[in-house]
């Protein structure tokens, strides 16, 4: 599928609102509602549009310990691991990296304790993990969720 000049003005109003509506985004671009709807479904189809979702902003609802792991791990272990990590419900985001970790992982936890505790019974307790380095968020400057064209 090719992505027109068309397509990436709907991609950019759904990444500012995701819940804006078919007629809206027609408004906005002097089209029909019924040629939007067809080509957000075509977006959809082709895998442009992953899945709709909605932020959260994790202080707001208790998560607010953010930390994030630099996890090395054995060659043959890798992907178990990184399968059981991105299982768990604490771990809001896991990515295989090159440089000098195997692993970065971005954690979400009520507090201190909460975050101790996932460390030291749900992290160090995986076969294969060789290293753990972890970093505490101080302060968010920008956070965004999704692809900005």
């Amino acid at each position: 599928m090719k992505i027109d000049a068309t397509d990436r003005k709907i991609l950019a109003l759904l990444t500012d609102n995701g819940r804006m509506s078919y007629v809206d985004i027609a408004k906005e671009l002097g089209l029909s509602r019924v040629a939007i709807r067809e080509r957000i479904h075509q977006l959809q189809e082709e895998g442009v549009i992953e899945k709709f979702s909605v932020v959260i902003n994790s202080d707001k609802v208790g998560k607010s310990v953010s930390a994030f792991f630099e996890v090395d791990c054995e060659p043959t272990s890798l992907v178990q691991v990184a399968e059981t990590l991105a299982e768990n419900p604490k771990v809001a985001s896991c990515y295989q990296m090159t440089g000098p970790s195997t692993l970065h992982m971005h954690v979400l936890v009520e507090d201190f304790d909460q975050l101790e505790n996932f460390i030291n019974e749900e992290l160090y307790a995986l076969e294969g993990i060789t290293r753990v380095e972890s970093h505490i968020l101080l302060r968010r400057f920008k956070s965004r969720s999704g692809l900005k064209l």
